[in-house]
């Protein structure tokens, strides 16, 4: 049999996933700082979210390929609510309803590129975009952000990224692992870069309301003279991933001609698909009323562990914790001694999962990523087995010096 190409993957189990399943089936004490399934982290959940799912409008087969109007519309109701400062009033014909980020960013892949094309996508990153790019027959050319004092775009690096064949630069606000919200000098920068070569913008938000200090705004309002579409769902916004409800906005004050064209595609593409089912469409108003519920659980959480993790920091100086701005993620620059693939294999045998930076396209070594979503126990406990680990490598370099 031949097969494509494009799922050419080396699909062998990795050194330290292997590492991680034996441990498993061993039975030996794993403190797991990797946790980023809100339903298996111990949140509580009202019990209307699956009562939902029993409302009698899902036995009508309604097919309507850019979602119910009913969805739709509570899709522009959580902007519009999310505080006075940074509401954002929609219409539900800019909304089309997918069943996962994921999809989403395949039906825009699909809108904006020929197979060839290229996404200029800001790393370090999440690693499924390699997947979504290549399933898609799309290339992605990476750019990378710098840190100082905090996190901040290359500007001058993507416009030296940009060939004849880009299409469109994705941003995820705030980035994922990064924490790193997007600034306004930095829009005006990449909204400029947008219209000098034609490029449309999409702009992930899905940890959009896990803003350490303040809320963070939304790109669903649009920039003036760019094609920007943003994508959302309940995933992270309501804990629910299980539930596969998301959806893109095709953002824009007033409808011009680029967004009736974008529209009309996009539901042609949805169309093809229908994708989300009857009982997710009437029950995601519900799950996205009810969204605070499980929010405030998820932010105080994230609050407590980040005290803890830098607690523990405290004592060791050659560790550091970089500046996160939203999310739910921390990365620890550490000493460069060893490849973080030994550093993690070696944090496994002490009983701690974490991260190796390089899964989120950080070098091979000096960087570890950690969850702060899981059990504030669990935490503490990997968080101690990390700092001893670190401790006593530091000590014994120090000593071999």
């Amino acid at each position: 049999m031949r097969f494509s190409q494009r799922t050419n993957w080396n699909t062998e189990e990795t050194e330290l996933a292997r590492a991680h399943r034996l441990r498993i089936e061993a039975g030996l004490p794993i403190a797991d700082l990797t946790a980023s399934n809100p339903t298996r982290c111990g949140f509580t959940y009202p019990e209307k979210l699956l009562e939902a799912l029993c409302d009698p409008c899902a036995l009508d087969y309604d097919p309507q390929p850019k979602g119910s109007v009913a969805a739709r519309r509570a899709v522009c109701r959580y902007y519009a609510d999310r505080d006075a400062d940074h509401g954002v009033t929609l219409d539900p014909q800019q909304i089309v309803l997918t069943t996962s980020t994921s999809e989403a960013y395949s039906f825009l892949f699909h809108l904006l590129c020929d197979p060839g094309d290229e996404i200029l996508i800001p790393q370090p990153s999440y690693p499924l975009f390699d997947f979504l790019a290549g399933l898609c027959d799309v290339r992605l050319k990476p750019a990378s952000l710098v840190y100082h004092e905090g996190w901040q775009m290359d500007v001058e690096a993507m416009r030296r990224a940009i060939t004849p064949r880009t299409r469109a630069l994705v941003l995820v606000h705030p980035n994922n692992p990064t924490g790193h919200f997007t600034k306004r000098w930095e829009v005006e920068e990449l909204a400029g870069l947008c219209r000098e070569f034609s490029l449309a913008l999409i702009v992930d938000e899905v940890f959009l309301d896990y803003a350490l200090d303040r809320a963070g705004w939304s790109f669903a309002n649009g920039l003036d003279g760019v094609p920007v579409f943003v994508v959302s769902g309940l995933s992270k916004i309501a804990g629910l991933p299980q539930m596969k409800a998301a959806w893109i906005v095709t953002a824009g004050k007033r409808r011009d001609a680029a967004m009736e064209q974008s529209l009309a595609r996009l539901e042609i593409v949805a169309d093809t698909f229908l994708s989300m089912n009857a009982s997710v469409q009437c029950a995601l108003p519900v799950w996205i009323e009810d969204r605070e519920k499980i929010q405030e659980q998820i932010r105080s959480r994230i609050g407590a562990n980040l005290k803890e993790l830098d607690r523990q920091l405290a004592g060791l100086p050659a560790v550091q914790r970089l500046v996160i701005e939203g999310g739910w993620y921390a990365i620890l620059r550490i000493p460069a001694l060893a490849p973080d693939e030994t550093t993690v294999l070696a944090l496994l045998n002490c009983g701690v999962w974490v991260h190796p930076g390089y899964f989120f396209g950080f070098p091979e070594s000096g960087w570890l990523v950690l969850s702060l979503l899981g059990h504030t126990d669990e935490f503490g406990t990997g968080v101690t087995r990390l700092v001893d680990y670190l401790k006593t490598n530091q000590a014994s370099n120090i000593t071999g010096l």
